[in-house]
């Protein structure tokens, strides 16, 4: 049985999209040789997981010579708030409210951050 897409992005992909947002386009020698020394991946698998990245809506291609240039069409501040739309549909029953209160109750938030999320509260009333 296959697996079922990922609406969002898996580990592997968001390795490549990480490089594809820093260096805006890239072919997948580019990307292969752009990933850190001690994870290395195969060309025929950044290839492939581009590929799969294009057929999600995540980047595009232009034909450059013999090779394709890849760009993300999804920019990285995109593709955060994506995860959390997922997340809060499929975890917290579409509520933000629970999904910030779950991360106050269970995660220790610097005190600063606390100070300028209450900041961003008081600034929206």
């Amino acid at each position: 049985m296959a697996r079922p897409k990922s609406p969002t992005l898996t580990e592997a992909e968001l390795r490549l999209m990480d490089v594809l947002w820093k260096k805006e386009a890239a072919t997948v020698s580019d990307v292969v040789a752009a990933l850190p020394h001690n994870e290395p991946l195969a060309y025929s698998t950044v290839l492939t997981t581009l590929r799969i990245l294009e057929r999600k809506g995540y980047v595009s291609h232009e034909k450059e010579g013999r090779a394709y240039v890849y760009q993300p069409v999804v920019g990285r501040e995109d593709a955060r708030r994506s995860v959390v739309r997922y997340m809060m549909s499929r975890f917290f029953n579409n509520s933000a409210e629970t999904l910030v209160l779950n991360i106050l109750e269970n995660e220790a938030v610097d005190p600063e951050v606390l100070k300028r999320m209450k900041q961003m509260v008081d600034d929206s009333g």
